[in-house]
């Protein structure tokens, strides 16, 4: 058994027990290429949604990130990719990010209980402009959720984490260890897949995903 086999089969079996994490850190994936069994979408149309593994020595785990690296997007686009195999209802996720580039748009997040590109949860932090919102999207619609009330930063070029804990309709959303967003929704219901998003030009690193049973 080669070792991406073997990391897969970790992470398909820790998936099924609820008493341990599930995580991707893509160290076992090829530079310059997706990881096995991720898929790059998008939502809206136009040119963009670039993703591969690149090395990045500064990353939180390991020596290996999942990037979008597309430099030019309409302003109205979002690129996800998407773990194909994942599928969760209630969960705690974790992601490391890191705002590479963008003049349009900076930074991004994770997404969850993701049924196709235009029905998901996301929650993004965009340097640019200093907030942390939590979104839905549906039918391709994106509806904001909860913002922050103040200024947050998180700067260009330095690593984050975002944290999502979802369990029944309540969601809350940390940056950097701090509680920002509680709110409650109930419109995606069933478990769906987990994957990463940014918007437009927003060149961004993510690294060392994580997915616990919430507490």
């Amino acid at each position: 058994m080669n070792s991406l086999c073997a990391v897969l089969m970790f992470v398909a079996s820790v998936a099924d027990d609820p008493k341990m994490p599930t995580r991707w850190d893509f160290e076992d994936a090829t530079v310059g290429k997706l990881p096995a069994d991720w898929s790059a979408t998008q939502t809206g149309a136009g040119d963009g949604s670039v993703w591969k593994v690149l090395e990045d020595a500064t990353a939180p785990q390991g020596k290996k990130v999942l990037a979008q690296t597309a430099a030019k997007a309409p302003s109205g686009l979002f690129n996800l990719c998407v773990a194909d195999k994942s599928k969760f209802a209630d969960l705690d996720l974790s992601v490391a990010f890191k705002a590479v580039a963008g003049k349009k748009d900076q930074g991004g997040g994770p997404v969850w209980r993701y049924q196709d590109a235009k029905n998901y949860y996301v929650v993004r932090m965009n340097p640019l402009e200093d907030n942390f919102r939590l979104y839905k999207l549906v039918n391709g619609k994106r509806i904001q959720l909860a913002t922050t009330a103040d200024d947050v930063v998180a700067a260009e070029g330095k690593w984050h984490t975002i944290r999502v804990v979802h369990q029944g309709k309540r969601i809350q959303c940390y940056l950097n260890g701090k509680l920002h967003l509680d709110v409650q929704d109930d419109t995606f219901q069933e478990a769906g897949k987990i994957g990463l998003w940014t918007k437009a030009d927003a060149q961004t690193s993510f690294a060392d995903i994580v997915i616990r049973k919430p507490q």
